[in-house]
């Protein structure tokens, strides 16, 4: 991602969530509530530390603050190289696939609550 893309202004709107390990931030990830809807985005692990269910458990904690907020879904544009870490946690794909920042992507889904 380009340092303009992550520049959306909407930093201090969302909730942000870090995976700590030795004091060192391994792993973080954003949310911004809207109503019902939260959007998840700017997860991040770092590379060495991937495939310890560290994206896993940002995903619950995640799910759990969004449903604290009064979320009832999420929505997310996974990186199709991170596609089955988002479908082992229950996201659906929803629509085609796209590039986003150079890197094919796909908008994925999942219901928190039937509520």
């Amino acid at each position: 991602m380009t340092p303009e893309a992550d520049r959306d202004g909407r930093d201090g709107d969302a909730l942000h969530l870090v995976a700590v390990e030795d004091s060192i931030v391994i792993g973080t990830c954003r949310l911004l509530i809207d109503g019902e809807l939260a959007r998840l985005g700017r997860m991040a692990v770092e590379a060495d530390l991937r495939g310890r269910g560290i994206g896993a458990e940002l995903l619950d904690a995640a799910e759990r603050a969004s449903l604290r907020a009064g979320a009832r879904r999420v929505t997310l544009h996974a990186q199709a190289a991170a596609e089955r870490l988002y479908a082992r946690g229950g996201y659906e794909p929803r629509g085609e696939r796209f590039i986003e920042e150079g890197i094919e992507h796909v908008r994925m889904e999942k219901c928190l609550s039937s509520g």
